[in-house]
């Protein structure tokens, strides 16, 4: 497959690996220099090193190869399943489950269950992620619902994108917030030194918004409830750790050593609303707080009594 690039003016000056990673999402800043070593990108026809300083007007192109057919198995392994039917399955993902296939991960994924346990899931978003209409990060626990279908898989994602399914998460962040309610709009993009996390970003970048309400307060955290109105890559664990309260045990966006007894970030995908695709009823799946979490907030609640 190959891109081409045109350097304009406001680029112009910044090193050539930094701004091919700045267009390209998709690609990280050493993915781009192992190209680069390749002989896989050209400018103006010709190799340059990561720290050429681009210019207005360059061409860059860039060739990067179809990626390698992988085999996704299934495997045995047990889901935790709110309901099922023939159009769609709704899980609550474990803590620590990887949704779907990705390079170096092909196995013990969601995908991997799912393949075992269903005969039929959508195709449209190919071998790789078969079903999936939304995802959860790896620590990310609760609720998502899986397509069986093409149809429903088509119906459920104009949903999301149309702002019509309610996705609700329940976040324990650090320190206390001292409004109710807030929202938090603030594009989200690839972080400009690191291009394995996100941040809000002043240019550039997707519109993100997040709805917050508080639940509890403790001594030093808050427990907030955040529906999403967008559905951006790490999308809660970057807003709250941009207004000062990031989602304790967050390893990417929280500066303090994660001293708790929880693997990874306290978030948890607790309540999916949806009209079902082919019956158009509205149903609602609630998944219980995993038992780490709900230790967690016992610990809080009783250190602030």
């Amino acid at each position: 497959m190959e891109k081409t690039f045109i350097v304009d003016m406001e680029s112009a000056g910044a090193r050539l690996d930094v701004y091919l990673a700045q267009q390209d999402d998709t690609l990280s800043r050493a993915n781009i220099q192992k190209l680069l070593a390749d002989g896989a990108i050209t400018v103006n026809g010709g190799s340059k090193k990561a720290n050429y300083k681009v210019k207005e007007n360059d061409q860059i192109i860039m060739e990067i190869a179809p990626p390698q057919e992988v085999n996704i198995l299934p495997e045995d392994i047990p889901l935790d399943i709110l309901y099922e039917d023939k159009d769609i399955i709704v899980i609550n993902k474990a803590r620590g489950m990887v949704v779907h296939p990705a390079p170096g991960v092909y196995t013990g994924t969601l995908v991997n269950a799912l393949l075992y346990h269903c005969k039929d899931l959508s195709g449209i978003n190919g071998e790789i992620r078969p079903g999936i209409v939304h995802r959860l990060d790896k620590d990310t626990s609760g609720v998502m619902v899986v397509a069986k279908n093409d149809t429903a898989h088509q119906i459920l994602a104009e949903q999301i994108g149309n702002k019509e399914a309610i996705k609700e998460y329940l976040a324990l962040v650090h320190g206390t917030i001292t409004e109710e309610r807030g929202i938090i709009e603030a594009n989200i993009g690839r972080h400009p030194q690191d291009r394995k996390k996100m941040a809000v970003v002043t240019s550039g970048g997707k519109t993100a918004t997040t709805m917050f309400q508080v639940e509890e307060r403790y001594i030093n955290a808050t427990l907030v409830q955040c529906r999403l109105l967008t559905g951006r890559t790490h999308q809660i664990r970057v807003h709250m750790a941009y207004i000062g309260h990031p989602v304790v045990g967050d390893p990417k966006y929280c500066n303090s050593k994660n001293k708790y007894n929880i693997a990874g970030q306290a978030l948890h995908s607790h309540r999916l609303q949806i009209q079902h695709p082919t019956t158009k009823e509205t149903m609602e799946f609630i998944a219980p707080v995993p038992e780490d979490m709900e230790n967690l907030l016992t610990y809080f609640r009783l250190k602030s009594n």
